[in-house]
């Protein structure tokens, strides 16, 4: 489903946090909530697992919901996604998630 594309191209259909929310899997938000606070070093809790995907209406993760540059960039600008932006290629906002995830960019090329 093409609404379950994040604005920077990952797949919201995937993440754990949709999955444990679509599913009310506590054991799954304590794994990512572990995860994600490990990962981006701060803390994280079980609670703040809640998100339907960045792009469609229901709950968000507190990053995603307030946090996220390239969702604020993407809002600011109109933007479905940031594979409409004509700076995509170049732009230092989302550069980081298409380096580290060639489906990210793969997504974003899909969907213009």
């Amino acid at each position: 489903m093409k609404e379950l594309i994040a604005y920077c191209g990952l797949d919201c259909e995937k993440c754990d946090a949709r999955v444990a929310t679509v599913n009310n899997d506590d054991v799954l938000r304590e794994k990512t909530a572990e995860l994600w606070s490990e990962m981006n070093q701060v803390p994280i809790t079980k609670e703040m697992i809640n998100c339907m995907g960045c792009r469609v209406d229901g709950v968000k993760t507190p990053f995603c919901d307030r946090l996220c540059e390239i969702r604020k960039c993407a809002g600011k600008k109109g933007l479905d996604t940031c594979g409409d932006c004509a700076e995509l290629e170049h732009c230092q906002t989302v550069k980081m998630v298409i380096e580290n995830s060639p489906d990210a960019l793969k997504n974003l090329k899909e969907m213009k």
